[in-house]
């Protein structure tokens, strides 16, 4: 099965794309897509929804993951991450994927063992699941986790589907 994650942002949208195999997990690719805070925020929507559609036709991933938006003091900020949070699922939707979505707690949680863990701690653990990786961004190492996350999330479900049928 091959995973696209991706991290929202309206200036950096991290994506990473890996393979699951039974349990191994193999670095596929990893990058970030870039607006110019300069654009209106139109164009730089536009152009989020370009590159990711690029990332897509690329990699041809089966499924995608998007990190959940949190809501921070400020409003305004909130509200543009939604708006590119809403790409982040809008593309992977239009090529017909199934899409995961995640709280930045639940990922770190499936990766590092410790809803709370920080950016470097993430990054340590993606590197062990992930031997030779190199992160494009931090972003983009966020959305190897993310990408991560699912599969382990996918397999888990996967298993809980057959013993179900098993029990039938």
């Amino acid at each position: 099965m091959r995973v696209l994650g991706v991290d929202p942002g309206l200036r950096n949208m991290g994506w990473g794309v890996i393979e699951s195999r039974g349990s191994h997990l193999r670095h596929i690719a990893n990058g970030t897509c870039k607006t110019d805070a300069k654009d209106t925020l139109a164009a730089r929507l536009l152009s989020l929804h370009a590159q990711l559609t690029d990332v897509i036709a690329a990699y041809e991933p089966d499924t995608a993951a998007v990190e959940q938006t949190f809501v921070n003091k400020d409003g305004a900020a909130t509200l543009k991450l939604g708006q590119a949070r809403g790409v982040a699922l809008l593309v992977p939707a239009q090529a017909g994927l199934a899409i995961g979505e995640y709280s930045p707690n639940a990922i770190k949680k499936t990766v590092v063992g410790v809803g709370h863990a920080d950016k470097g701690q993430v990054q340590a653990m993606v590197r062990v699941q992930l031997p030779g990786v190199t992160f494009d961004s931090p972003d983009a190492a966020d959305a190897l986790a993310i990408a991560i996350c699912h599969s382990f999330h996918a397999q888990s479900s996967g298993r809980l589907e057959a013993a179900m049928r098993a029990a039938q």
